[in-house]
């Protein structure tokens, strides 16, 4: 199974993304707002990093409130490590689980494409399993 299942679902557009100029103060509110972990960082339309809620956090302990209101390009994560749509789900987590990352930008031809983090992939996984194991009870009840 690939990336490109998971966001095959997925509207480009519902994307939340910032730009790299965007006050941390501003992101920190829409983390807060969305509910969300990450966001992917853009410059000109392209993935430049990733901003998580530790980046946030590590740099309010080490600059204080200051860092609230410098861009978000001196606090994120760069650069950012992506896949494709056609990485597969156990690579993506494989990946996360090395690099200790809990979201990917997915890329195609340089374009911000979605955005998944490791639920994602957890609940696919798991609805995978699932679905196996019904599988296998129906065949052993035919069988």
């Amino acid at each position: 199974m690939t990336i490109a299942r998971i966001i095959a679902q997925r509207e480009s557009a519902e994307i939340i993304a910032c730009d790299c100029t965007t006050p941390v103060s501003e992101v920190v509110q829409t983390l807060a707002t969305k509910r969300i972990g990450a966001l992917p960082v853009l410059r000109d339309g392209r993935v430049v990093g990733i901003v998580s809620e530790r980046d946030v956090i590590y740099r309010l302990a080490d600059r204080g409130k200051d860092c609230l209101d410098v861009a978000v390009e001196e606090i994120m994560t760069s650069p950012a490590i992506t896949v494709e749509p056609a990485t597969t789900v156990d690579d993506a987590l494989s990946m996360m689980t090395r690099r200790r990352f809990r979201h990917f930008p997915v890329v195609e031809n340089g374009a911000l494409i979605g955005f998944i983090s490791i639920g994602d992939l957890v609940k696919h996984k798991m609805d995978e399993v699932q679905h196996e194991a019904e599988a296998l009870r129906h065949y052993i009840t035919v069988a």
